[in-house]
């Protein structure tokens, strides 16, 4: 596993939901429809938009926020990269 996406879906009442996954590879349907895509192997922002504002791509500050709600799946990203934190 190299990548963390998050994708947010609009539900019929106006709510928002999310969907997280973790790939080894990007498919063009992660490209298209992920809202945030994390690379754990390079620590870099592939894609960040929220509800159509693209986000400024910092590493630590996405990271972070994501890791209070996701920390089980940053661990073991983390974990799989361990040599480029160092």
């Amino acid at each position: 596993m190299r990548y963390m996406t998050i994708t947010y879906f609009v539900q019929p009442s106006g709510k928002f939901d999310e969907s997280v996954a973790v790939a080894k590879n990007l498919k063009n349907k992660d490209l298209t429809s992920a809202s945030v895509i994390l690379d754990f192997r390079d620590q870099s922002v592939v894609k960040c938009s929220m509800n159509g504002v693209t986000v400024r791509k910092e590493w630590k500050k996405i990271r972070d926020f994501y890791y209070q709600h996701y920390p089980q799946y940053i661990d073991q990203l983390e974990r799989l990269y361990k040599n480029n934190l160092d």
